[in-house]
């Protein structure tokens, strides 16, 4: 269909260019991301990362993000792609969120969660986009239903 020819290329671009940002100019992203990093590494008894190890991190996260993206928006796996980004792109969210927050900070960061959100609930629509074609889950039950049936006429 022609829409899904225009809209997942246009869907594809935010994550393409946040992606190759990423990867690129990793500090301002390992900045947002270092809190969480912490936690969350404190709380599994394990050691924090190192800036350099954080680094790596955010370039593999935005080179992987960048390349779904174009996967996406040519059409390889679409499904796929738009369900990985999804995953990749939840993190950001949590990142950005604003609610523990105070001051002109919060409202930059509300943006940018509203906008990690948006970008989520997106992916994850175009993941579930049959295309108009039955899902697995319905071939397989008529799949059983057949065999179901060809095994009462035996």
């Amino acid at each position: 269909m022609l829409l899904r020819r225009v809209a997942r290329p246009l869907l594809a671009i935010p994550f393409v260019y946040d992606g190759v940002q990423a990867a690129r100019h990793p500090a301002e992203h390992v900045a947002a991301a270092r809190p969480l990093t912490d936690q969350v590494t404190d709380r599994l008894g394990v050691r924090r990362l190192t800036d350099q190890q954080l680094t790596w991190a955010v370039r593999a996260h935005g080179g992987l993000t960048a390349a779904l993206g174009v996967a996406l928006g040519a059409g390889f796996f679409p499904r796929l792609a738009a369900l990985d980004l999804a995953a990749l792109t939840a993190p950001l969210a949590v990142v950005h969120q604003p609610f523990t927050t105070r001051g002109p900070q919060r409202a930059e960061k509300t943006v940018r969660f509203v906008r990690a959100a948006g970008y989520v609930g997106a992916a994850l629509l175009a993941g579930v986009d049959t295309e108009g074609r039955p899902g697995v889950a319905w071939r397989v039950s008529e799949a059983r239903k057949k065999a179901a049936a060809h095994g009462d006429a035996a």
